[in-house]
């Protein structure tokens, strides 16, 4: 009988993944807030979720789409990066992490229980 990991551990490895490329596109808007006609972005979590479901997914490792944030209050020389909303995204985003970290975590401590018979 055989056993993949991966199998085993559902869509979380797909979810950190993800979160992992979204906690860098937020770190580069945080980088770039004084940075003049820098446009903030960001990525539809759930969106990219269901890509990674689909049958086409399998066939490689799909780009994730990136898409421009609409700021709530525009700035004079073009700047869409709101400190405050991408702060709030990024401390989401590493709770998201977080949690799917743990759930991975009990994950494997169930497999290893399993496998010592417990």
């Amino acid at each position: 009988m055989s056993f993949r990991i991966d199998e085993s551990l559902g869509i979380h490895r797909q979810a950190l993944e993800l979160h992992l490329q979204r906690s860098e596109v937020l770190a580069a808007n945080l980088a770039n807030e004084d940075t003049p006609g820098y446009l903030a972005r960001d990525l539809d979590f759930a969106a990219e979720m269901r890509r990674f479901e689909s049958p086409l997914a399998s066939l490689g490792s799909p780009s994730v789409e990136l898409k421009y944030r609409v700021p709530n209050q525009p700035a004079q020389d073009g700047n869409t990066v709101e400190l405050a909303v991408e702060q709030a995204e990024f401390s989401r985003n590493s709770m998201n992490f977080q949690t799917s970290l743990t759930f991975i975590g009990m994950k494997l401590r169930g497999l290893r229980q399993a496998i010592e018979g417990r």
